[in-house]
């Protein structure tokens, strides 16, 4: 359904629904933009005055009706609090992954809870007390995020023809049970990514709540990145409305950007 930002965030359950939509926008629009499935997958929502194509399950599409069902494998996970990172990888579907451990691309976002639950410091140059996070705070972050998601995907140079996507969910372990797996999922050895071409790292934006935050780093091949003015990337803080309907298709030892 449509994200709809309440005037004041006041219950968890209130930060958690705001966090599974904006997840849900976020991959929606870089599937949508990378030109990963056909339009039939996907449907029109409105984020604020944002136009957005929202993911759905395809009878004509299998690979967005598997993605649909990680997604709400996803969301089992964070409403157990359970979840501290989601991987979405892209590559040739002649060099899967999991096998060869080599990805084109990988969007990686990254999970906090707050209020008794598990805490990860992300480094943020903005930071702010979750007690003087306002609603007003979270939708300018979440608006922006996207912003930024639809400039960048714009502007990288094309993925494959054939692409294959994977998803691999990082638990906080102090708190998962040892035999969890959340439905759509089942356990892997965590092995890393490699890429065929040297990587970069660029943080994309976060979005805090007063009981969460979510980050979004993009990894793709700097050979991708040849064609992106550093310039365009600041269009995403423009005030301008967005419309993406109808378009077609910071760890240790990263070079990492930001946006």
């Amino acid at each position: 359904s449509a994200v709809v930002f309440p005037k004041k965030i006041t219950t968890e359950q209130q930060s958690l629904m705001l966090v599974k939509r904006l997840l849900a926008v976020a991959v929606s629009c870089i599937t949508y933009l990378r030109g990963i499935f056909p339009e039939s997958a996907y449907g029109t929502r409105y984020m604020d005055d944002v136009c957005v194509k929202i993911l759905r399950e395809d009878k004509n599409s299998p690979g967005s009706t598997q993605l649909v069902k990680w997604m709400l494998g996803c969301y089992d996970a964070l409403q157990k609090k359970y979840v501290t990172g989601v991987c979405l990888a892209a590559d040739e579907c002649n060099n899967y992954w999991l096998c060869l451990q080599t990805v084109t691309e990988c969007y990686h976002f990254k999970f906090k809870y707050t209020h008794n639950g598990p805490l990860l410091d992300f480094g943020s140059k903005d930071k702010k007390s979750d007690s003087t996070i306002t609603c007003a705070d979270t939708k300018k972050a979440s608006i922006l995020l996207i912003r930024k998601i639809y400039v960048l995907m714009q502007n990288l140079s094309p993925l494959p023809n054939d692409v294959c996507l994977t998803m691999k969910l990082l638990y906080y372990d102090e708190v998962t049970p040892p035999d969890y797996q959340p439905p759509g999922f089942k356990e892997a050895e965590y092995r890393g990514m490699m890429f065929n071409e040297e990587p970069m790292h660029l943080n994309v934006g976060e979005v805090p709540t007063p009981f969460h935050m979510l980050k979004l780093k993009i990894t793709t091949e700097k050979q991708r990145m040849e064609n992106v003015d550093k310039n365009i990337l600041k269009q995403g803080e423009t005030a301008k409305p967005l419309q993406v309907c109808g378009v077609s298709g910071d760890d240790a030892g990263e070079e990492s950007q930001d946006m």
